[in-house]
Parts: structure tokens; C-alpha cells; sequence
């Protein structure tokens, strides 16, 4: 018992020590990419971004683009905030700062699966988001499964 007033005891010390030192309430913390925040990445040039990125993302913009996903690119840095979401197949293209915001119809294989980009995402390709493979999902033994199985009741 003496153990647990001790620890409320504790408890009560750091909160008062909390508040003579000023701690204010955590605020949200800014998102940074590499050291630059948001704003300072969108005023660079697209070189400055370049070389930014991890290597693969940075070897795909140096090497160029092909023509599929260089009009892509087009399209969604001239598409509005507010559209619907611009449908591709294109899984292979490295998401830039000039996407943020936007919404993106990603081809899984099967379907688009709509993606909102977020600053997180710089840098990963539009692949990652829109998953290929779904987890498979067992229902019972079918006949034949089990030794038991093989004697079907009679009605």
C-alpha cells in the first residue's frame, strides 16, 4: 500500500514541477522533409528537390521520365485542388511536393484504388499505396479436406 502512495505522491511532484517550469500543452509539430519544411521545398526548383530524394526516386527523375509518365506528371501538376481523382497505371513515379493535396486513382492489377497525397509520402512512388496483393482469407475445409469428410450423411 505505501508503494502506490508513493508513486501518487511522485506523480503529484512532477505535475506541480510541470507547471512552475511553463510547459505548455505539446503542440502539433511542423512537418519537415530532411531538414526543410514544407513551404521552403515547394520555393526550390525541381533540381533542388532532385536532390532531395532517396537514390532510386533521384536515379528515376535524372535518368528521365519515359513518355507515359512524363504526361502523367503533366497532368497532375495542371489538375485543380478540388477535381476528382486522375487515374493511372503508372505505379513507377516518385511522388514530388508539387502533388501534395492532390487525389490520385492508383491500378492495383484489379481496380484504381484512390489515393489522397500527403507530405509524408514524398520521396515513396505511387505504388506503395495502391496494394497488390490482399491477404487471403480461408473459409472452412471443403469436401475431400479431411479424412471425415468422406461420409456424407444420408437424408
Amino acid at each position: 500500500m505505501a508503494k502506490k502512495m508513493g508513486g501518487l505522491a511522485k506523480a503529484a511532484r512532477r505535475k506541480l514541477r510541470k507547471r512552475a517550469a511553463g510547459m505548455e500543452v505539446r503542440r502539433k509539430r511542423e512537418f519537415t522533409y530532411r531538414g526543410y519544411t514544407l513551404d521552403e521545398i515547394k520555393a526550390m526548383t525541381l533540381q533542388e528537390v532532385i536532390e532531395l530524394l532517396p537514390s532510386r526516386a533521384r536515379r528515376t527523375y535524372l535518368r528521365g521520365l519515359d513518355e507515359q509518365q512524363a504526361t502523367f506528371v503533366e497532368r497532375l501538376r495542371a489538375a485543380a485542388w478540388d477535381e476528382t481523382a486522375l487515374r493511372t497505371h503508372c505505379r513507377d513515379v516518385p511522388i514530388l511536393p508539387d502533388f501534395i493535396g492532390k487525389k490520385v486513382s492508383i491500378h492495383n492489377g484489379k481496380a484504381f484504388e484512390t489515393v489522397e497525397i500527403k507530405p509524408e509520402m514524398i520521396g515513396h512512388y505511387l505504388g506503395e499505396f495502391a496494394m497488390t496483393r490482399r491477404p487471403v482469407k480461408h473459409s472452412g475445409p471443403g469436401v475431400g479436406a479431411t479424412r471425415s469428410s468422406k461420409f456424407m450423411p444420408l437424408k
